[in-house]
C-alpha cells in the first residue's frame, strides 16, 4: 500500500500548507513524495515522541499535517505524546502506521502491531481507517483530510485473488455473497478468503464482509448488513488484532446496546505476539489460526 499512499499523497502536495513526517523510514517507497513536497518533507529521525509533538505543533498551525512510521514505533513509543498533545487537543493529526497486524513477520514481536487501534480507540476523538485492498488508499486519503480530529491509518497489503474486481471504497462492503454463515473481517486478511469462499456453492458459502472504518460509533453496522445477521444461523468476526480491545468486543457491546440479536458467533483474533518460532505474516496467522482453514473448520465447511 505503500505505494498508493505515495501516490495519494503526492496529488495534494501542492497545497503549501502540507507536511510529511517520517520517523527515518519510508525509504525505496516515498521518494516521490520528498521530491514534490521539498522541504515540507521533514525526517523527524528517530525521535518519534518529538516527531508527534512537532506534528502536533503544525496543525496547530493549520498546517496538513501526516506521520509515518513502523505502526508499532508510531503509536507505541509516543503514545503519551499521541494522547496528551494530539488528542486532548483534538488535532487533526493523520498518523499512518504501516505493517499493521503481523505485516513485518520475521521482525518479530516488537515488530508486530495487533493491538493498535484497540489502544489508540481508548483516546478522544481518535478515527482508524484500515484499507482492505491497495486500491482504497486513495479513498481514504481524501476522506483523512477532512476528518476534523486526529486519525490512523493502518496499512498493509492487499491480498485479493488477480482476477477479483475490487469494488468501490465503502466503510462496509460485501465481498463475497452466500447463503451460509456471516463472515466480517477487518482489513486486509478479507482478500485472502474470497477465492476459497466464491468457488463453494452459495447455499453453503459464507456470507463474506470487511469493514475499514472504526469505532462502529461513527460509522455505524448498514442495514444491508443487518438484513444478513438477522438471517444468519452463524457469525464469524476475524481480526489481525489481540482479543482485547478489538473490532470484535465492540462489535458486540453496540449490538447489545442497541438491541440487535446476535446468532451463535466465532471470533477469531491475534492469539500471541510471538510463538515458539519466528515466521512470516502467513504463519503468524495460521499460529493463530486466522488461515482459510481454521475459518472453514470454525464454520463447519472443512471437509
Amino acid at each position: 500500500m505503500r505505494k498508493q499512499l505515495c501516490e495519494a499523497l503526492q496529488r495534494r502536495s501542492s497545497n503549501p500548507s502540507m507536511v510529511f513526517l517520517t520517523g527515518d523510514l519510508g525509504f525505496m517507497a516515498l521518494e516521490g513524495l520528498a521530491a514534490d513536497l521539498g522541504n515540507r518533507f521533514i525526517n523527524a529521525g528517530v525521535a518519534e515522541q518529538n516527531m508527534i509533538s512537532v506534528a502536533a505543533a503544525l496543525a496547530s498551525l493549520k498546517m496538513e499535517v501526516w506521520v509515518y512510521s513502523i505502526a508499532p514505533f508510531l503509536y507505541a513509543r509516543p503514545f503519551e505524546q499521541i494522547r496528551n498533545d494530539i488528542t486532548f487537543h483534538n488535532l487533526p493529526v493523520r498518523l499512518i502506521g504501516n505493517g499493521g497486524g503481523y505485516g513485518y513477520g520475521v521482525m518479530g514481536p516488537t515488530h508486530h502491531a495487533i493491538e493498535d487501534y484497540g489502544i489508540l480507540l481508548t483516546l478522544p476523538n481518535m478515527s482508524v481507517y484500515i484499507p482492505a485492498f491497495d486500491e482504497d488508499v486513495y479513498a481514504i486519503v481524501e476522506k483523512a483530510v477532512v476528518d476534523a480530529g486526529p486519525v490512523y491509518l493502518r496499512m498493509g497489503r492487499g491480498e485479493p485473488p488477480s482476477d477479483y474486481l475490487i469494488p468501490p471504497y465503502e466503510p462496509w462492503r460485501q465481498l463475497v455473497k452466500g447463503g451460509g454463515p456471516l463472515v466480517v473481517v477487518v482489513g486486509p486478511i478479507a482478500g485472502s478468503y474470497i477465492a476459497c469462499l466464491a468457488a463453494m456453492p452459495f447455499d453453503i458459502r459464507p456470507s463474506l464482509w470487511v469493514i475499514s472504518e472504526l469505532p462502529l460509533s461513527r460509522n455505524p453496522i448498514p442495514d444491508a448488513f443487518l438484513k444478513h445477521l438477522e438471517k444468519a444461523a452463524a457469525l464469524c468476526v476475524v481480526e489481525e488484532h489481540v482479543r482485547q480491545g478489538g473490532f470484535g468486543s465492540d462489535f458486540v457491546l453496540h449490538c447489545a446496546v442497541h438491541g440487535i440479536q446476535l446468532p451463535r458467533l466465532t471470533h477469531l483474533y491475534a492469539q500471541a505476539h510471538h510463538f515458539s518460532k519466528y515466521g512470516s505474516q502467513a504463519y503468524l496467522r495460521r499460529q493463530s489460526g486466522l488461515d482459510i482453514d481454521n475459518l472453514l473448520a470454525v464454520l463447519g465447511l472443512k471437509t
